[in-house]
């Protein structure tokens, strides 16, 4: 259970923060670059869920992403060091992974074939959408980079969700524009 009666600390006041391992690093350490922007992807993907009225299943499945968002920011945080720990660090496991696989499909049939790269827009649920996907593109390059790090461990259910979560994010983008029929279509060279 998680107990914040104290907001500020002080601890990080030169410029380090914890890991869930105990261990400083510095702010601007890769693993906490990764975190923060797996972080700042759920925060993206609380504002589409403001736009979510009449889509309670869509919402739903936004729910269960933000739940599984803080899971990878606790995977993440606490690198799996071989030393023991007091607790059982907390991991994205393969089942998360096949929930947004299932849900990418229940989505997707819902949509005609793209014939044209689209772009972000149509409605305000799909440009929010759009815009967790961008960032959950670079949060899985901050932890792809991690992962290619000597000494930084990350879980091969950590990289495989944040895969999966920038193609549920398309997908839910799309739905949300109509299914579809009110994506807003790439015209190569229109501007020439």
């Amino acid at each position: 259970m998680v107990r914040l009666n104290k907001i500020y600390t002080r601890t990080g006041d030169k410029g380090t923060t914890a890991l869930g391992t105990g261990e400083r690093r510095p702010k601007h350490d890769l693993r906490v670059e990764a975190y923060g922007t797996v972080d700042e992807t759920n925060s993206i993907v609380g504002l589409a869920r403001l736009e979510m009225a009449g889509c309670p299943e869509l919402d739903q499945m936004l729910s269960q992403i933000q739940n599984d968002l803080f899971d990878l920011g606790a995977d993440l945080c606490t690198p799996d060091s071989g030393e023991p720990l007091e607790y059982e660090p907390l991991r994205i496991i393969e089942s998360q992974v096949k929930r947004l696989e299932q849900q990418i499909d229940q989505l997707n049939a819902d949509l005609q074939p793209l014939r044209s790269f689209i772009l972000p827009g149509g409605s305000r649920a799909s440009a929010y959408l759009h815009y967790a996907r961008t960032v959950s593109r670079r949060a899985e390059r901050l932890v792809t980079a991690l992962a290619a790090s000597d000494n930084e461990p990350v879980t091969p259910e950590a990289i495989q969700y944040l895969n999966r979560l920038s193609d549920f994010f398309f997908v839910a983008a799309r739905w949300t524009n109509d299914k579809g029929t009110a994506d807003v279509l790439w015209v190569p060279g229109q501007n020439r």
